[in-house]
């Protein structure tokens, strides 16, 4: 079976409206048997957040979702991880921390399930720091003190659900352009992927697409045939030439594969 779509988003998703990137990931577990699953790994107000994302997926898919409220390593070690995980049509990664996700659950009974269903076609999803644990290699922080003109930017390893890329969420509401343009200065074989609130990216065909849903834009920052980069060693000053700069609107589709979007 070949491994399931991913909805990636750049958070503070509409809940309260049209509900229409909610509505899209319960659209696509529909296309499976079972419920969705609730991960509230990342957030340090799980029973809040579980309880709300409850509400609006038994609501939007007609089925009761089953709450994951994994807060150490012991418990993602859970014996019964494997049945709970086997039965889902998709999991639901909120926001919070996403080094939370990585430190409490990477390497543990859960992530490997998580990435044995995956394979096989579960649909995953994920908003804010759930968006940025989907790639191979993550922005944790960034930094910069004034005092000393030292910009620092703190990266570590995802879920690795996306090889090749790199995703930075709330982008333009948190002018965040600076920050991923360092992260593709730093790691120039990747594609920087920046996504808006209320926008999301679909990732299809195992990976080789994907589709830009929501209110605003998708940045991708392609840096793979650039012919100078020279980054100060801990400052915030950077030259580049010749990166590859996309803004995609709703509707739009991105070939990941050639790194190129797909014109009508």
């Amino acid at each position: 079976m070949a491994k399931g779509d991913l909805l990636i988003i750049g958070g503070n998703e509409d809940k309260t409206d049209r509900k229409e990137i909610l509505s899209k990931f319960a659209s696509l577990c529909k296309s499976r048997q079972g419920p969705i699953g609730i991960l509230t790994t990342a957030t340090g107000y799980p029973e809040e957040v579980g309880a709300e994302y409850y509400k609006l997926f038994q609501e939007l898919h007609g089925t009761a979702p089953v709450l994951f409220h994994l807060d150490s390593r012991e418990k993602a070690e859970d014996d019964d991880l494997q049945e709970k995980m086997a039965s889902l049509s998709g999991l639901y990664i909120t926001g919070g921390d996403q080094l939370r996700l990585t430190s409490i659950l990477g390497g543990t009974s859960f992530y490997r399930h998580l990435l044995h269903e995956w394979k096989n076609g579960l649909i995953i999803g994920g908003t804010s720091a759930g968006a940025a644990v989907m790639s191979r290699l993550m922005i944790i922080s960034s930094k910069l003190f004034d005092k000393e003109d030292i910009s620092v930017l703190e990266m570590g390893s995802g879920f690795g659900f996306m090889e090749d890329v790199i995703i930075d969420q709330h982008f333009s509401q948190r002018d965040r352009f600076s920050r991923l343009m360092r992260a593709i200065s730093l790691n120039p074989q990747i594609i920087g992927i920046g996504i808006d609130e209320n926008t999301a990216i679909w990732v299809q065909n195992e990976g080789e697409q994907f589709e830009v849903i929501g209110e605003y834009n998708v940045i991708i920052f392609d840096g793979k045939k650039s012919t100078y980069i020279d980054v100060a060693e801990n400052k915030g000053n950077m030259t580049i030439a010749d990166i590859r700069f996309h803004m995609l609107g709703g509707g739009a589709i991105f070939n990941l594969a050639k790194s190129e979007p797909i014109i009508p």
